[in-house]
Order: C-alpha cells, then structure tokens, then sequence
C-alpha cells in the first residue's frame, strides 16, 4: 500500500504539471491567434495594442476557469443513468462561462479604450454573434478534455490498484507456498526419525555394538540437518552429502546386505534440488526393495543433465512391484510429500515416474528444471525492477 505522504506528494507534483500544462496551452493559443492577425489581418484589426491586450485578457480568463471546469467534469458526471439532465446543466454553464467572459472581455475593452469601438456593445446583442458561439464552443472543448482527463485519471488509479492487488496477490500466494513447502519439509523430519529409530530398535538384542554405531551416525545425521539454513533448495553435492549419512546407519542395519552405487555427473553438482528429495526415494527402495529380498540389495543412484533439465533416478534390484501396485506406493508419507513438494515448487515443470518394466526392482525417476543458486544471482540482478 502506497503511503500517504507518497500520496499526498504525487498529487501536488500531478497539480502542478497539470497547472503549468493549462499556462502552457492557452498561451500557445494566444501566440497562434495572435500570428494568425499578424500574418493575414483581413480579419479586420490586424495586431494592434488593444487587440494584444483584449485576446490575452480572453485566454487568461480561460486558464483561469479551465481548473474550474475540470473540477465541474468530476462532480457532474455524465456516466450516471439519468445523463440527461448533466448533460443539460452543463449546457446551460456553458452559456453562462460563455456569457461572462464576452461580457468581461468587451467592458474591458471600453474601459481601458474608450470610443474606439465603432458599435455600442450590448450583452444581449452578443448573444447572436459567432463570437459568443466561439466561446460557447471553446467552453465544450474544455469541458471534453476535462472529461478525458478524469476518465485517464481513473484509469490509471484503476491500473495503479489493479498492479498493487495483483503484486499482494503474488506476495501472498508466495508466502502460503512458502510455509506449504515448509511444513512439507518438516514433516519428512519426524518421519524420517521415526523409521531410524524403529531400524535402531530392531538391532538392540542381536546388534548391541551396532546400535552404538548408528546413535553416533544418527546424531551426525541430525546435526548436520539441523545445520541447514532451511532453505526449499539446496545444491545437490549437500543433498548427496546428506544421503550418504543417511546411508551410514542404513549399512549399520542391513550388516553388509546394502551395497550403494553412485554416477553422478560432476556438472550436476551445483545444481539446486529440492532439500531431503533423494532421502525418501532412497528410504522406499530399501522399504519395499532391498529389505523383501534375502540376497544383497543394490541401490544405484544417477544425477544427469539433458537440455535444461536435471534427471535423478535411484534404482534397487528388489522385487519390484506390479504397475497396479504404483498408485498404493505412492500413498506412503515419503513420496507423496515428494511429489506435493515438487508440484509447489516447479508447478507443471516436474515429472516424477515409476519405472517397473524390468525383470526385477524398481527405478524412481525426477525430472525438474536444471538451474543453480548462480542462475538464480543473474536472473535476480537482470530482472526489471
């Protein structure tokens, strides 16, 4: 919302443009008429003194009202249902502006140059001569470019709220997507403890050196995470950093049954990813992979880039899952928060896929737009303000 001292200062700076706008067109039309008499007097007179000072008097007369005039535009509007009847009131001022500054113009004009008119002036007669029709018209004229004036006036005041509505509008609906995506993320944190620590239970009895190793790994694990900044997006060398701690304590609980493979390509590194996405892709491969098989279970992680795109998959070689068993998969906290996530940070510019046509396991595929927290400076100093 604009200040009101802001306010209050661009009016006064519009009413003085507006004024000096008004000077400037009337003495424009006084130098114009005034050239016209000097260049071609058939008019009659030609430039005389009286006439120089009698046709200034005129258009100071109509500098004069044209605020007036302008201030009539607003509080008789013609855009009201019962238009007929400004329409006649402001005829009817017409006649009377016009009326008044004949009859000013020419008792000046006996006043300061007595016996020089060839007639006796009569404000009766004046209203019979193109003269006074002149000024009725000019009055008109006036009144048309007061009346587009309020019309601009309102429509830029219109385009002003309309700009500010839709900027709070953004300003809100980035702030609601903000905290969504922020109670998403918090939300993975109380699930993720919770599956550490039913791993840690279950290694309490026939593990108990192993359940020391994974408390230490998982304090690592939450300090490290409890060192982030909270940022939605974080590079994905911090995001894999991240992973890996996770990974410690699951290699702790599997006992040598997890093997781990990366290939990663070194120009994705910079790149920004959602914070804790790979977590819960990793955390459904060793849920409904590498834990429902006896044999050693391998989890392959990939980073790529095509085009401006950045791809991640994380494969297992469990027993994969049917295709009418995806849509149950991904009702689980860890992957519906995914993609709810990705949708309210990328929209429609995201594609997160299920790929069970192998002759086992299962491949998680995310596809997001591929930018940097460099991209994000550029775009930030470039943009318009």
């Amino acid at each position: 919302m604009t200040p009101p001292s802001s306010s209050s200062n661009s009016t006064t700076r519009r009413l003085w443009i507006e004024g000096a706008l008004v000077v400037a067109f009337w003495g424009m039309i006084l130098m114009l008429n005034v050239g016209q008499r000097a260049i071609d007097p058939r008019g009659g007179t030609g430039i005389t003194m009286p006439v120089l000072v009698i046709t200034s008097l005129e258009y100071i007369l109509w500098g004069c009202l044209t605020p007036a005039i302008f201030w009539l535009t607003r509080h008789i509007s013609l855009e009201r249902s019962d238009w007929l009847r400004p329409v006649l009131l402001h005829i009817g001022i017409a006649f009377v502006v016009a009326f008044v500054i004949d009859a000013v113009v020419h008792l000046a004009f006996d006043r300061l140059y007595p016996g020089q008119r060839p007639w006796r002036y009569h404000p009766l007669h004046q209203l019979l001569t193109l003269r006074f029709l002149d000024e009725w018209i000019t009055y008109l004229v006036v009144l048309a470019a007061g009346f587009a004036r309020d019309y601009f006036l309102r429509y830029r005041e219109h385009l002003k709220e309309s700009i500010q509505l839709e900027a709070d509008k953004a300003r809100l609906q980035a702030q609601l997507t903000e905290a969504r995506l922020q109670a998403l993320r918090m939300q993975l944190n109380p699930h993720f403890l919770f599956n550490t620590l039913h791993a840690i239970a279950s290694l309490v009895e026939r593990d108990p050196r192993g359940v020391r190793r994974m408390i230490a790994r998982l304090s690592d694990l939450l300090r490290y995470t409890l060192e982030q900044t909270g940022a939605q997006e974080i590079p994905l060398h911090q995001e894999l950093d991240l992973l890996r701690r996770y990974l410690d304590i699951q290699r702790v609980r599997f006992q040598g049954r997890l093997d781990v493979t990366e290939d990663i390509a070194p120009e994705t590194a910079d790149a920004l990813v959602p914070n804790l996405i790979l977590q819960p892709l990793v955390e459904n491969a060793i849920k409904h992979g590498v834990s429902r098989i006896d044999r050693v279970g391998h989890i392959h992680l990939r980073a790529w880039r095509e085009g401006d795109a950045l791809h991640l998959s994380v494969s297992d070689n469990g027993p994969g899952i049917a295709g009418d068993g995806v849509p149950d998969l991904e009702q689980g906290v860890g992957l519906r928060n995914t993609r709810e996530r990705l949708a309210g940070l990328y929209g429609e510019a995201y594609r997160l896929t299920f790929d069970t046509t192998g002759p086992e396991g299962l491949t998680v595929h995310v596809a997001l737009p591929f930018h940097t927290a460099a991209d994000l400076l550029t775009h930030a100093v470039t943009e318009p303000s």
